[in-house]
């Protein structure tokens, strides 16, 4: 189907559900695939309509498709047949065994040995890993939170869990001015036409009876006639001839904002459209009506956004109310569905104080993982950088204030902290894949952490990139390089190499000095958004050719920018100097102000900080309160005081889901605050937390797991009780060969390294526990063994150059999936069956020195036992690649902690080889 006939079909979706035709609404989504409605799928779930659900998912996926679809139905039909259990229904318990459950013996016949067995139980909760099984609703609520992730990890479902954005009523709208433009092209117009049906083409009838040319069939000339009753299309119709080519090509939603700056005033942004000119000759637009030029940006159906489109189909002074003006069957106001299709209410909105966090100094900044959606990054007065487990309420990682290499210093700051040896936290912020972090301070100076999971952040990066404060950072991948965006009181804006630390550009041109940068991409062109303290706009490209924008913010205010989270709406929140606020949605693409929204205060302490979530809600700090709007109404939805305790305005932040929100107090603490799915988020780590605690301090768990069904890992795995996460695991062999989970930090803090290398006394048997780990396959002599870097699995090399993977499973004996005594790991093999096996031809066991070596990330291991260098895929156990059959036989391996691709190679003839798999070559 092509994209405009899909773009159709979500009209008509976005028509059915106006019209409120609910069953057809759902069946088109089914039968076109296009668009999964998770918030219809989430009722089916909580109302245990299983026949629905699994109809409802037929159309987007199959049981077999892939690990994570098999496991969404597994969950689905274990559910199903525990609720039969629970209510004793044992005939329809059997029926949903053997119709429904049957298919997955195939995959794993012990896990279904053991699901059978369950209807010997008088309560499966006898089951130890049923034991925790609570209540019907409580058992559907965390299969939701389970199913969600499954389904946003899988691959199938990309792509189909958005609605696009669109006006309300998008398909009437498009009728009505194809109506405007049909009811123009008549020969003798009537004022306030009466139509009678969209069959056919509009005309108004001659004078003498007869009827005009239909427009689809008549080649139109000269000039426009005159209109009774409609909005003329005038000289800015939608097939206006394409503007000059710009120096730079710019996207549609940038056009409005970087036409020429430089050509028109400077006046306040709000004032009006910029960059529109008269085309001479408007009457040779209508010469060719169905053929608009391809080069109109205002006509890119499939990009342009609905507003764009709307503003320039009308000439200035003609109202978006005219311009869509009702042809007597077409009424244009219509209530219900808003900006997005997904529907949510102000009880979607986090309200419920579940979790408070003593930081012990004041909250600058925070900042949600994008993947652990209750880790919380946050930085404050004093310089100090903490990562919270908000579930638990645990304190992962804390770190003071320190300048790692005084030395190299420059001498401003060296003096700035001799005067004062602390640094107040400006930003803290993640990477886009949570690996790294990055710290703006008060002085000079930014941070990079990598960050490995659990406690373990270590240092990367320290950049000294402005001269003063370092008011904001970003991350943005410009070429897809990932890169740090910085801009502080040099006035200045600098984009740095995350890797090297190498700067790569400086954009210089603010009067004053910045206060935030947003960096974002539409259609392949990355830019950035900068905003200074005068209240002054520009955005830049990634070039040397200065700023394309230079606008005011409202009232001069000191602003921040921010995106929905798709990335489709831009929103601005700022402070002037009187203290007022405001907080705004712009027009991308005339640069302008499209809705101010009312509430904030009058005279706000401080800049007012905000936030986005669900692509459907705004909230900001203000007035001792959290106040929410929806995006497409400009009233206060709603505040609330979070029982009190705020400061006067307090830092904000959603995680990425919307489902928590953390927000500052006056006691050097942080409130997290749940909606429904947080608050069942939020208890579901706590009673692991708690479970785990306990385990900890008894003693060793009594059996194995229940195994895993089909080509599952770790990550994937199913046993009876499970409901751990889905984290798809998969990477290209470099992905970015800039990643940096496999960067080794340059400097590592004093603190990290008394920590790290701490002994621990052991005085006492019970200190220590052992482990056989079980073996189905042969049986040989281990030569090497290593940890996983995740700390999940043991990788062994044997004897005869087999390799052999044990993984600990997540689940509520293990909840953090480490290597562990408590539980026993399983021997993992892919669903092929097949194994990682060294080349051993022409070799001599006994005379070979064995050797391998891991990615940082877990993904390949390179391994030779005697013969050619073998390099695997973790995930499937293929051999990617063999290369250097010996002599000489390499004895060491090791790759580049920054590029998997570089490897060194040490040989038994005491050389050492540096070799790039990618290009197949010996670079030393």
């Amino acid at each position: 189907m092509s994209s405009l006939s899909r773009e159709l079909v979500f009209l008509i979706l976005q028509f059915l559900d106006e019209e409120k035709f609910k069953d057809t609404v759902h069946r088109l989504e089914k039968e076109s695939g296009f668009f999964f409605n998770m918030r219809y799928f989430e009722d089916c779930v909580t109302n245990g309509e299983w026949d629905e659900v699994e109809n409802y998912l037929s159309g987007f996926t199959k049981v077999d498709d892939n690990r994570y679809s098999m496991k969404i139905f597994f969950e689905i039909r274990k559910q199903k047949y525990l609720e039969a259990l629970d209510k004793h229904d044992h005939a329809k318990a059997v029926d949903i065994l053997v119709k429904d459950l049957k298919t997955f013996s195939t995959f794993n016949e012990e896990l279904f040995k053991e699901i059978t067995l369950l209807l010997t139980l008088g309560n499966f909760r006898e089951n130890e890993q049923l034991s925790k099984y609570g209540d019907t609703k409580t058992a559907r609520g965390i299969m939701l939170l389970e199913l969600k992730k499954l389904i946003e990890a899988n691959p199938l479902f990309r792509d189909k869990l958005q609605f696009p954005g669109l006006k309300n009523s998008r398909l009437r709208t498009l009728i009505n001015q194809s109506l405007n433009w049909q009811h123009q092209l008549c020969k003798n117009p009537r004022p306030n036409p009466d139509i009678k049906t969209l069959f056919t083409d509009h005309t108004c009838g001659q004078p003498n009876g007869s009827r005009a040319p239909s427009p689809a069939t008549s080649s139109l000339m000269g000039s426009i006639p005159k209109v009774g009753g409609f909005p003329p299309l005038g000289a800015h119709g939608p097939f206006q001839p394409a503007p000059a080519p710009a120096p730079t090509p710019l996207t549609p939603p940038l056009a409005g904002w970087m036409t020429n700056p430089a050509s028109v005033p400077h006046q306040t942004v709000s004032a009006g459209p910029l960059g529109l000119t008269v085309p001479s000759n408007a009457a040779s637009m209508l010469k060719h009506p169905r053929t608009p030029s391809t080069n109109n940006l205002a006509m890119d159906y499939q990009t342009a956004d609905s507003e764009h489109m709307l503003k320039r189909s009308r000439p200035f002074g003609i109202s978006d109310e005219a311009n869509n003006m009702p042809v007597n069957i077409l009424p244009i106001s219509y209530p219900g569905q808003s900006h997005t299709h997904t529907l949510y209410s102000s009880n979607d909105l986090p309200k419920t104080v579940v979790v408070k966090l003593a930081q012990g100094s004041a909250v600058r900044s925070m900042d949600f993982h994008p993947i652990q959606h209750t880790l919380l990054l946050v930085g404050t007065n004093i310089g100090d950088i903490t990562i919270w487990e908000v579930g638990g309420g645990e304190r992962l990682v804390l770190k003071n204030f320190k300048v790692w290499d005084l030395g190299s210093c420059s001498v401003p700051l060296q003096a700035s902290l001799a005067n004062e040896s602390t640094a107040s936290v400006n930003r803290v912020t993640w990477s886009p894949d949570g690996s790294i972090c990055g710290v703006a301070y008060s002085k000079h100076i930014v941070h990079i952490f990598s960050y490995y999971g659990g406690d373990d952040l270590r240092n990367h990066l320290e950049i000294e990139a402005h001269i003063g404060n370092v008011s904001d950072l970003a991350f943005s991948q410009p070429n897809k390089q990932l890169c740090i965006i910085t801009c502080g009181e040099d006035k200045t804006i600098k984009v740095w190499d995350v890797v090297t630390g190498s700067k790569q550009y400086t954009f210089d041109g603010h009067e004053a000095p910045v206060y935030s940068v947003c960096p974002h991409y539409k259609e392949n062109i990355q830019f950035i958004f900068s905003t200074a303290i005068d209240g002054k706009i520009k955005a830049w490209l990634y070039d040397n050719l200065g700023s394309r924008v230079d606008y005011d913010a409202p009232g001069h205010s000191c602003t921040m920018m921010a995106y929905s989270s798709d990335g489709t709406r831009l929103f601005s929140c700022g402070t002037n100097k009187e203290g007022e606020s405001y907080i705004v949605e712009w027009n991308e693409s005339e640069g302008a102000v499209k809705r101010t929204y009312h509430g904030l205060g009058k005279r706000s302490v401080g800049v007012v900080q905000f936030d986005t979530t669900k692509n459907r809600f705004l909230v900001a700090g203000d007035e001792y309160l959290i106040k929410f709007w929806d995006m497409d109404n400009v009233g206060m939805l709603m505040s609330t005081d979070a029982d009190g305790g705020l400061p006067a305005s307090p830092c904000i932040r959603f995680n990425k889901e919307g489902t928590l929100l953390a927000v500052s107090t006056n006691e050097n603490g942080i409130k997290i605050l749940a909606n429904a799915d947080g608050v069942r988020l939020v208890r579901l780590i706590e009673s692991r937390a708690h479970d785990a605690s306990r385990s900890a301090s008894g003693t060793v768990a009594k059996g194995p797991v229940m195994g895993t069904y089909g080509a599952s890992s770790s990550a994937a795995g199913t046993s009876i009780g499970d409901r751990s996460a889905i984290v798809p695991a998969m990477v290209g062999l470099n992905g970015d060969s800039r990643s940096m989970p496999d960067v080794k930090p340059r400097i590592l803090d004093d603190s990290d390294k008394s920590k790290v290398w701490k002994l621990t006394e052991i005085n006492e048997p019970s200190q220590l526990h052992s482990l056989r780990l079980p073996d189905t396959l042969l049986a040989v002599r281990i030569i090497r063994l290593i940890y996983t870097n995740s700390g999940s699995a043991i990788l062994v090399l044997t004897y005869n150059a087999v390799h052999k993977l044990w993984k600990w499973q997540r689940n509520e004996r293990n909840p953090t999936g480490k290597a562990c005594t408590s539980v026993a790991p399983q021997l993992w093999q892919p669903s092929s069956g097949i194994l990682m096996t060294n080349d051993i031809s022409e070799t001599n066991l006994e005379d070979a020195v064995p050797c391998f070596a891991l990615s940082k990330n877990d993904s390949y291991v390179m391994s030779a036992s005697g013969g050619k260098i073998s390099l695997f895929n973790m995930m499937t156990f293929k051999t990617m690649t063999t290369f250097m059959p010996p002599p000489p036989a390499a004895t060491f391996l090791a790759f580049h902690p920054q590029d998997n691709n570089i490897i060194a190679i040490g040989m038994e003839d005491s050389s050492i080889q540096i070799y790039n798999v990618r290009v197949d070559e010996v670079l030393a």
